[in-house]
């Protein structure tokens, strides 16, 4: 049930930043549907996705905001201050509700609920040779998957670095 509101509140944020005249608000809205996200993997149990799409988008909102804010600020400029305030408010109320019904969903420490975890920490010495089970499951079982999130963070950094980047002057000569 979780999972649908936070679906139906991802898409209703994409819609208002479709929608949005200005940009600023288009990016907030835009960084609710990447939250929304974020939530939908705790609740799917994908910890790692959800770390990887925090990650991403912190850098994209930093690099967006850096990009938008001395070019469309109406909503300071006209003083509508109290929709700011309450926008906020409403904002956080909702992720944090959110926030509280993932979290709520997570496994008390130690007691694995998956029948591939119990394969993983009954098996995982024989098949690995390996005393630290954590290091076994990450390099031998899911190394494909370690893989592709150091490279979604590498395209990241990538990213950052080619947007941030100075240009040189190129001489007139």
């Amino acid at each position: 049930m979780e999972i649908h509101l936070i679906l139906i509140f991802m898409i209703c944020a994409a819609l208002f930043a479709a929608e949005s005249k200005d940009l600023i608000s288009s990016l907030i809205a835009l960084s609710a549907a990447g939250l929304g996200l974020c939530l939908a993997f705790l609740i799917l149990k994908a910890p790692n996705l959800a770390i990887t799409q925090l990650v991403v988008e912190i850098i994209y909102v930093i690099i967006l905001i850096r990009a938008t804010i001395n070019k469309d600020l109406p909503l300071v400029r006209d003083g509508r201050w109290l929709f700011n305030t309450v926008s906020a408010i409403l904002f956080a109320v909702v992720f944090l509700t959110f926030a509280h019904l993932a979290l709520k969903e997570i496994p008390v420490f130690g007691q694995p609920l998956m029948r591939v975890s119990n394969e993983y920490i009954a098996s995982g010495l024989e098949k690995t040779g390996s005393a630290n089970i954590v290091s076994a499951i990450t390099l031998n079982f899911r190394s494909f998957d370690a893989l592709a999130e150091a490279a979604v963070l590498f395209t990241a950094i990538i990213g950052v670095l080619a947007i941030t980047r100075k240009t040189g002057k190129i001489d007139g000569k």
